[in-house]
């Protein structure tokens, strides 16, 4: 007996993305099922009946985004031939992660970030730890140089906290030119 999930339906698929969108304008931690049903053309019960619960659904939702996350890092790894450097790499997430267009997913992406940390049993389980390990694995294909591994390593910690940073600064302030001085600044050193 087999114990991978079969396929998701088409009708469950479109209202995942549907419920996708709807989470990016209004979030996950305070996720009502009757609202969203309304707002996505369905009902509660169709929601229970196609992901298991609230839980289910939540979880379904941070996999839709780190799956838009991991497109991300592999449009990015695959338009070099070879490792392009760190800061490379970093400049070219940091104008992704600043666009305006992805402050709906950056705000969904700090909130699921923050919830795995402070409620790590629930839906939100590793979330943060995963996002970390992805985006840790991209700077590390992309670094070139010298250097003992735990320096190059503390280098692509630091970059990761860097970027992390100007991004919460920006979702918190808006203000794309001072966060993007800061990151150019650090990346030039």
């Amino acid at each position: 007996m087999s114990t991978t999930k079969p396929a998701p339906s088409a009708r469950e698929t479109e209202l995942l993305e549907l419920a996708y969108e709807y989470s990016l304008t209004h979030g996950l931690a305070d996720l009502s099922l009757r609202p969203l049903a309304a707002a996505i053309g369905s009902s509660p019960r169709v929601l229970l009946f196609l992901f298991g619960s609230k839980d289910g659904l939540i979880r379904a939702l941070l996999a839709r985004a780190r799956s838009d996350e991991l497109d991300l890092l592999r449009r990015i790894t695959d338009r070099y031939d070879e490792p392009p450097g760190l800061d490379v790499i970093a400049r070219e997430l940091w104008t992704w992660l600043a666009a305006e267009e992805r402050r709906p997913l950056m705000k969904l992406w700090v909130e699921a970030y923050g919830r795995s940390l402070v409620a790590p049993d629930g839906p939100w389980t590793d979330f943060a730890r995963s996002t970390v390990d992805d985006w840790l694995e991209l700077l590390k294909t992309a670094q070139t140089g010298s250097g003992t591994p735990q320096t190059q390593q503390a280098r692509r910690t630091a970059v990761l906290a860097v970027l992390r940073g100007a991004l919460l600064d920006l979702l918190a302030t808006g203000d794309v030119k001072r966060t993007t001085a800061a990151v150019n600044e650090y990346l030039a050193h």
